[in-house]
């Protein structure tokens, strides 16, 4: 294809069911000068033959049909083909509004940025229900230092943007290709904002992020996908010796306190006391304990709300004083 203005990459992997009404807001987008490359990641379900009926309408459907691998080795795979100026991404489960990414090319474009992203909203199906999510705190759009800020501290949400490819590629930055699909937007997250020469984001919102696929990997809260979050921040660490990036590592280190609670609060009773050990293990040292009570828990407080920082306190105070 000549002229691709934005690679949209789909990873696909037994989502029958929600399939199609993501590939339709995708096909009708105002911005037409766009690839669509769909990665099916071994589905056992009608995913792929969903797919072919698509591309045998859509020429600007690219399929890629692989084995199981995982959400990382999906991701790579489709930036390692996509011919746009800039990257998407839309889960499969999701879906978004016609205009989303001529908006979002066009803020790319308007500001020569690297990365532009926005809010998104939460959606349920039945009943249908979606609710705006301010995940960048902004009310108006921001550009440069602020927006990186923004991206840093909102959820990770890499769907809700467009990258320009040719700056991941300089950058060599990619997806952790570790088994298990979860957490693989962590570290990409973290080198996207790091590395952004120029930031822009705004507060309009254009994808509907499902809360009710009880198979997406976020609703997995065992033991064993807890621990491959750890992967992704012994990645991001890596990213930021390698780099000498030791401006960051007090973002590291909130960001990564962050990730690791959330993993607490949802992870079974049972299990609370084994991962408090490792807890105690990535954090009871007195310069770290110093960074999380002077960095993350202003900012959580800030941009998680009173409430999180309620429910989450007592361990917190817990791992603190050990």
């Amino acid at each position: 294809m000549n002229n691709v203005k934005v690679s949209i990459l789909v990873p696909i992997c037994n989502v029958e069911k929600y399939l199609d009404k993501c590939l339709q807001s995708i096909i009708f987008q105002t911005l037409k000068d766009i690839e669509i490359i769909c990665i099916n990641d071994g589905s056992k379900d009608n995913s792929l033959a969903i797919i072919k009926k698509y591309a045998d309408k859509d020429k600007r459907i690219v399929v890629i049909d692989k084995v199981n691998t995982g959400y990382g080795d999906s991701m790579n795979q489709g930036l390692s083909i996509a011919q746009g100026d800039y990257i998407g991404i839309v889960e499969s489960d999701d879906f978004v509004d016609k205009d989303m990414f001529s908006d979002l090319y066009k803020l790319a474009i308007e500001s020569d940025a690297d990365i532009v992203k926005s809010n998104y909203y939460l959606y349920w199906d039945n009943p249908e229900k979606e609710v705006y999510y301010n995940n960048l705190r902004i009310e108006q759009k921001a550009i440069g230092k602020s927006a990186r800020e923004k991206i840093f501290w909102g959820s990770s949400a890499i769907w809700s943007a467009v990258y320009r490819r040719e700056w991941l590629q300089q950058n060599n930055i990619k997806f952790l290709p570790t088994p298990g699909a979860s957490y693989q937007d962590t570290s990409f997250n973290f080198k996207v904002a790091a590395l952004a020469k120029n930031a822009v984001v705004t507060p309009n919102a254009y994808l509907r992020y499902r809360q009710d696929n009880a198979n997406s990997s976020v609703k997995n809260a065992s033991m064993e996908k807890a621990y491959l979050l750890h992967k992704e921040w012994e990645e991001v660490k890596r990213f930021i010796d390698d780099n000498k990036l030791n401006s960051y590592n007090r973002y590291y280190v909130t960001l990564k306190f962050d990730g690791y609670m959330w993993n607490y609060s949802r992870i079974s009773r049972e299990d609370k006391s084994i991962y408090f050990k490792v807890l105690y293990d990535n954090f009871a040292n007195n310069k770290l304990k110093k960074d999380i009570v002077l960095d993350y828990i202003p900012k959580f407080c800030r941009y998680g709300g009173i409430f999180a920082i309620r429910n989450n306190l007592q361990w917190l105070l817990d791992l603190i004083i050990f």
